[in-house]
């Protein structure tokens, strides 16, 4: 496909890694014979790698057909992840690279992943928006705080350790952002 083609959100390979167009830049330069530049930023899919890339419009870039598969976490092979499709429950084995920094975010049953495949292998994954988890650890509740009352810090069932008010009690049940790792609301 040519660089003039590629739009935002599409997966493509390049020197064997396949990636994701995050931004697309176009310059076409103002004097004569010259050839409009695109710039991509490029995010690696699975990993933390990024690429800024620049081709002219002619250059090519191979688009690869991904499909995003809705899949639930099931249980740890050794250091993988393994996750069952929604629909067909077919397994899919993310490493720890693939999966990033899931175990902040994962118990048995969580829903809401999705799962990037190409060519029947996984190799990324998309977390939810949020996540409920439950609070096994925090000070407990002071008579007279309220929603406005200054935070303080519960450890979630994950490991994971937030700021909640100052009202809400262990074993209670919390969204989680999976962007900001805060605190989003009571469940």
């Amino acid at each position: 496909m040519k660089a003039a083609e590629i739009k935002r959100h599409a997966v493509v390979s390049h020197e064997g890694k396949i990636y994701q167009v995050r931004a697309v830049e176009r310059s076409a330069p103002t004097g004569r014979g010259g050839n409009t530049t695109y710039r991509f930023q490029l995010y690696q899919l699975g990993s933390t790698g990024k690429l800024d890339l620049s081709l002219r419009a002619d250059d090519e870039l191979s688009e690869v057909e991904m499909a995003k598969r809705p899949a639930n976490f099931s249980y740890m092979d050794g250091d993988n992840y393994v996750f069952l499709d929604a629909e067909d429950y077919t397994p899919y084995t993310l490493s720890p690279e693939r999966a990033l920094d899931l175990k902040d975010y994962l118990v048995d049953g969580q829903e809401g992943f999705y799962v990037m495949v190409v060519d029947e292998q996984a190799i990324a994954l998309q977390l939810p928006q949020f996540v409920e988890l439950t609070i096994v650890e925090t000070p407990p509740y002071l008579k007279g705080a309220s929603a406005t009352s200054r935070g303080k810090t519960a450890r979630l069932e994950t490991g994971l350790e937030i700021q909640v008010p100052e009202f809400i009690g262990q074993g209670e049940k919390v969204r989680v952002s999976t962007e900001t790792a805060e605190y989003a609301g009571r469940v």
